[in-house]
């Protein structure tokens, strides 16, 4: 009797925090339908990612299934398709990866089939944008797989690479029955490239790999760079592993169809539990928060993670921490934001967008 009551108050309990959780992404989905511009768009016009994360924000409002695509949406959706270049790519002067990876899921999430083709063309140049730098005597550059941001940006990132192999993998399906060579990434070089800005030295033998244990494991930027450094006593600049890349890494260990026994998520894993954290982002304090919050969710449910099991044999219920924590930092006219600006977090339509998007994840498992 005491486990049927107790299951009872469990299920009573979950009830009450998807009300919440429906309420405060309510107020979300209505502050960013206020700030869409009159040609269907969020944000610039050359940068369409944002109007694509807001358009992934809409769809996913538990609220709206199986009701008709909402118009803020199917308008947005129509300034996405105006921004397809002839290349295949969707975006406006810049950022061609990046922006085309985002719009491609949004598309995705969609789900209409006159879209398909346009998916077809844009997944074909992300292809294209891996990069493969054959310079003469030169046959193992440290950035050979990896996906950049495109036009004067020289080479590839973590960040742009999982949200490559992320539109890539989700697309998989789409290419299946089509007849021919269908081109596709090398994800073998891929992976290399993601294991390249790894700090694990037993599969990274680069010269900049940090033998702190506080490293070992985590992620950087791209190999030798790290947005989170520290100088040491003989003024050596240490580069820091940090936790929005960290869970950028894992997630693009996912995507590649890596097995999660294989030694280096293992380790990536070990990292974020030694460096858990709802307050702030790992390494980078209040820098990119919100985008921490997003991978962070994603990855861990993606991965089925229930309780973070923390370095001290603690266990904690992540997502009722985060979901708490969100419902604390949302704006009363339902907006999220970061004090901090760096990575244009002072934007309240992209870290709203962010929040939502966890919440609706957080929403699906309760």
């Amino acid at each position: 009797m005491f486990f049927a009551g107790f299951c009872h108050a469990q299920v009573q309990g979950n009830e009450s925090l998807k009300r919440e959780v429906q309420h405060a992404v309510s107020k979300g989905v209505a502050f960013l339908a206020k700030k869409q511009e009159e040609d269907g768009r969020w944000g610039e016009e050359n940068y369409p990612a944002l109007t694509g994360l807001v358009v992934q924000s809409i769809l996913g409002d538990p609220s709206r299934e199986g009701v008709a695509l909402p118009d803020s949406a199917t308008r947005g959706l129509d300034y996405i398709r105006s921004k397809v270049r002839l290349d295949g790519g969707i975006y406006g002067k810049g950022l061609g990866s990046y922006n085309t990876s985002i719009c491609m899921m949004a598309l995705l999430e969609a789900g209409l089939d006159k879209d398909k083709e346009i998916i077809m063309k844009a997944r074909k140049f992300l292809v294209n944008q891996q990069s493969d730098f054959d310079r003469k005597g030169e046959t193992d550059n440290v950035f050979d797989g990896g996906v950049g941001y495109g036009s004067s940006y020289s080479h590839p990132d973590l960040s742009n690479t999982y949200h490559a192999l992320e539109a890539l993998h989700y697309t998989k399906e789409l290419v299946k029955d089509v007849q021919g060579e269908v081109l596709d990434l090398d994800w073998g070089a891929a992976i290399t490239f993601v294991s390249n800005c790894q700090q694990r030295s037993e599969s990274n033998k680069q010269e900049w790999v940090s033998k702190d244990a506080k490293d070992q494991g985590g992620f950087v930027y791209f190999p030798g760079k790290s947005m989170s450094t520290e100088e040491s006593a003989e003024g050596k600049v240490a580069l820091r592993s940090y936790g929005s890349m960290s869970y950028a890494g894992l997630l693009s260990f996912v995507y590649a169809d890596m097995k999660k026994s294989d030694p280096r998520i293992v380790a990536v894993k070990d990292w974020l539990k030694k460096n858990y954290s709802v307050s702030q982002n790992p390494g980078m304090g209040p820098q990119g928060l919100y985008y921490y919050y997003n991978t962070m969710s994603k990855a861990l449910n993606i991965l089925d993670v229930d309780e973070f099991e923390l370095e001290t044999g603690k266990k904690v219920n992540w997502r009722d921490q985060l979901t708490k924590k969100l419902f604390d930092l949302q704006k009363p006219d339902g907006s999220w934001s970061n004090e901090n600006g760096r990575w244009w977090e002072k934007d309240p339509v992209l870290t709203t967008c962010y929040s939502l998007l966890c919440l609706q994840r957080m929403y699906s498992r309760l």
